[in-house]
């Protein structure tokens, strides 16, 4: 009988639980780690998915589950710091006509689902498990955990976010560089009548927006130039929060008037990097954020780490073998798509810190997003 491949994810996120379902249906045997001990279940406040990511989660099964749980829509409603609506427009549906434009959950509901998913495709998942140890040779790695257990894989897929670790135990020197700009987020009731999400550029912040991510919920967040908050503590940070906010009018105001000592606001500082090469060394490859970041500017964060796991999943899945020529193929399938998609993101936010006025940013947008029509 011919030996199952193994493969060894390390990280439970949004594209390590997209690979293992999508290499465990397909008959690989995937062991699944994450260091957080809850799985990664309680973490963020929401997300907002481009259709192309929908396009990758129907691809894994949990599609009807995700609409079900989300917010989806076609647009959004540009309006004046205070309030007034300006334009509301159709974005394009990147993910073909049969998906919405954009959906937005919350981000915990989202990872309940992912990992829901990956136990019925019959990985095995380990949370609360770090590596220890890994060495490589030419038919794949051996590998030892913190709790003492060991294993050999034919492939090692590093999942394991922007600051991963695995990235630089292997050899890749490139890190995350600041952009300059800082995102604070926090989950808020939805405001009645708001029914996609909502932008105003200017006011105290670049950019405050609001996304649905259920019937009773939205994720609000405000975009604005970095400043160092590693001391503030969790009421320092909501009070902050909430001091910008009270900036904006409209829906804002009952934002605003959510937001409580006991929020759990989130501050954190854009970055952006591109991997410029092979994403793998030896038999370690790089999915999602351990190979890219880059602001939010245009929401295609998730989708281009959703984007990685199919692809590298099909060329697995199709590939008789798992060899440089394969993993030469799954960097060069990504690496133009990823870095346009980076490019523009951080071009967009240039143009904001600058205060450029007359910045074509429609134009860019409209550009990158008409190319991501295409499958990738």
């Amino acid at each position: 009988m011919t030996r199952s491949r193994s493969v060894l994810v390390i990280g439970g996120g949004t594209a390590g639980c997209a690979l293992a379902v999508l290499l465990a249906r397909a008959g690989t045997a995937v062991d699944l780690v994450e260091r957080s001990p809850d799985g990664n279940a309680g973490r963020g406040s929401g997300i907002t998915l481009q259709g192309n990511a929908l396009r990758v989660l129907d691809a894994i099964g949990v599609w009807d589950r995700v609409r079900a749980r989300g917010a989806a829509s076609d647009g959004v409603t540009i309006v004046a710091p205070d309030g007034t609506p300006l334009v509301t427009q159709d974005d394009l549906r990147t993910g073909g006509d049969d998906l919405p434009a954009a959906l937005g959950m919350r981000r915990p509901v989202l990872q309940g689902i992912l990992t829901d998913a990956v136990l019925a495709a019959g990985a095995r998942f380990r949370p609360g498990r770090t590596l220890t140890h890994l060495a490589q040779d030419s038919q794949g790695a051996q590998v030892r955990f913190d709790d003492g257990t060991s294993g050999r894989y034919d492939l090692v897929v590093a999942a394991d976010g922007v600051h991963s670790a695995t990235r630089a135990l292997i050899g890749i020197t490139e890190t995350p560089r600041p952009t300059g700009m800082a995102v604070w987020r926090a989950p808020a009731p939805r405001p009645e009548g708001v029914d996609r999400t909502h932008l105003a550029f200017g006011g105290p912040a670049f950019i405050a927006g609001f996304c649905p991510t259920g019937p009773d919920t939205v994720y609000a967040y405000l975009v604005e130039a970095a400043r160092d908050r590693t001391a503030a503590d969790p009421v320092s940070l909501v009070r902050e929060m909430r001091e910008l906010a009270e900036g904006y009018g409209g829906h804002w105001k009952t934002i605003t008037a959510a937001l409580t000592d006991t929020s759990p606001v989130n501050y954190a500082w854009c970055t952006e990097h591109l991997v410029d090469g092979p994403w793998y060394r030896g038999r370690v490859v790089l999915v999602g954020d351990a190979a890219h970041s880059c602001p939010p500017t245009l929401a295609q964060g998730a989708a281009m780490s959703l984007e990685d796991s199919l692809v590298l999943a099909e060329l697995l899945t199709e590939g008789s073998s798992w060899d440089d020529k394969l993993l030469d193929a799954y960097t060069e399938r990504r690496l133009p798509r990823v870095r346009s998609v980076v490019e523009a993101s951080v071009q967009i936010g240039r143009w904001q810190l600058d205060g450029v006025r007359d910045a074509d940013v429609p134009g860019l947008m409209g550009r990158v997003m008409g190319a991501l029509r295409e499958r990738p």
